[in-house]
């Protein structure tokens, strides 16, 4: 029996769950990065780096080349980088929502 459309999205939406793949990505937005790079931008330890740069090349998200012993990574393709700015646009709509929420808020308080 197929998996249903919607599992199969909820599991791609629980693999970009985790914090460091997600400034992976945004690192990535920029262009490629050596693994050194990224460790430099994440402060993170190696294997951990490791650990998160596997579930990405093997979800499709990010591709691996060596040039000599440097592995460099690069976003899969556009679209990726798409769903990170969709991602800021609508945090950013959320953050200011509540912003004017909170303003209402003092205003009521102040009176």
């Amino acid at each position: 029996m197929p998996v249903p459309l919607y599992q199969v999205k909820a599991e791609f939406f629980r693999m970009l769950g985790h914090p460091v793949r997600i400034r992976v990505l945004e690192l990535l937005q920029d262009g490629p990065k050596s693994v050194r790079d990224l460790r430099a931008a994440i402060e993170i330890e190696a294997p951990s780096l490791s650990q998160q740069l596997a579930v990405l090349r093997r979800y499709g998200i990010v591709t691996a080349t060596r040039d000599g012993s440097t592995v460099v990574y690069a976003l899969a393709g556009g679209d990726v980088a798409e769903l990170m700015r969709a991602a800021r646009r609508i945090l950013t709509e959320m953050l200011t929502g509540q912003n004017e929420l909170l303003d209402e808020l003092r205003a009521e308080s102040a009176e």
